[in-house]
């Protein structure tokens, strides 16, 4: 097996957790370095995983062939452009961006260059939640679909390692979990040809979309739920009957050793993968058109008045 020099671009609470032990970890890989805005940061992580420090982005790319980005959206879609133009394929995480523009001069430069991309979706790249997917799609007939995807990261008293996330305070739910509910959606139903959304407490968000296979769907996410209330469940309506996401049973690492094979096959074969850019561009495209839709919540007058 030919091993691919993959660098790390991030080192906060993902970047610790999940990318740097799994890359670190996975046997088709060499984790060449890492590169963080906190230099500091980025020489400890690179220590633990006996890798590089790197001082600019852009040394890393030189010398790697793939990249995996653990950065805000914000952060990550330029660099991801950059690195694309340097010849590197691109692990990237959701969403790849937060604005049309940049999720789509990501997509064009990764057009560009010829290099492969893959979006780390932990719901598509799960073995049991993946397998689920692919049957339901196979299926068809749906009629229906409904998603809770709710998390505490900001409720009273949460312990999250993301509750102090910036971008996640800014953008809310509807960008930090609304990718995963159209990861799941959108191959079984079909891309989203209509969409709106209305908000409800704190940054709870109720997506509605219309789908290219005749659907309807409703997602509800959050990132405020009680402890006691947060989870997800996503449930299909259909010719075929009833039938549910099943839960995860284990935590998001083995996916992202998928999420990797799925890169380096990808690289290998000239592919597409499922997951590459231009779906993330596609998710960034309705997040960014439910989000034009949001209004706040108008009172109705008590019945009888």
């Amino acid at each position: 097996m030919t091993t691919v020099r993959i660098g790390l671009l991030g080192t906060g609470p993902w970047a610790r957790s999940v990318h740097a032990p799994a890359l670190a970890a996975h046997p088709g890989v060499d984790l060449t370095g890492i590169w963080g805005r906190r230099p500091e940061a980025a020489a400890a992580l690179a220590q633990v995983h006996r890798a590089r420090p790197y001082a600019t982005p852009d040394e890393l790319f030189a010398d790697c062939d793939a990249v995996a980005l653990a950065l805000p959206p914000s952060v990550q879609a330029p660099l991801a452009a950059r690195a694309a133009e340097a010849g590197c394929h691109l692990l990237l995480d959701k969403p790849v961006a937060t604005s049309v523009p940049e999720a789509r001069a990501v997509a064009e430069a990764a057009e560009r260059a010829g290099v492969a991309s893959v979006v780390f979706f932990t719901a598509r790249f799960g073995e049991r939640e993946g397998e689920w997917i692919a049957a339901q799609a196979a299926v068809g007939g749906w009629f229906t679909a409904h998603a809770d995807w709710l998390a505490a990261v900001f409720a009273t008293g949460s312990g999250s390692p993301y509750a102090h996330s910036p971008w996640r305070r800014e953008k809310g739910a509807l960008w930090d979990i609304g990718p995963h509910a159209l990861s799941v959606l959108l191959p079984i139903l079909g891309d989203a040809e209509a969409v709106s959304a209305a908000r409800g407490p704190a940054d709870t968000v109720l997506l509605t979309m219309r789908h290219s296979g005749g659907a309807a769907s409703s997602v509800t996410v959050g990132l405020t739920a009680p402890a006691a209330a947060s989870g997800v469940e996503v449930t299909l309506r259909g010719e075929a009957g009833i039938t549910s996401l099943p839960r995860r049973e284990d935590g998001p690492e083995p996916a992202y050793h998928r999420a990797v094979d799925a890169l380096l096959a990808s690289a290998e074969t000239g592919l597409p993968n499922a997951c590459d850019i231009h779906f993330g561009l596609r998710v960034t495209q309705i997040l960014a058109a439910a989000e034009e839709t949001l209004m706040p919540l108008m009172p109705l007058m008590p019945l009888g008045s």
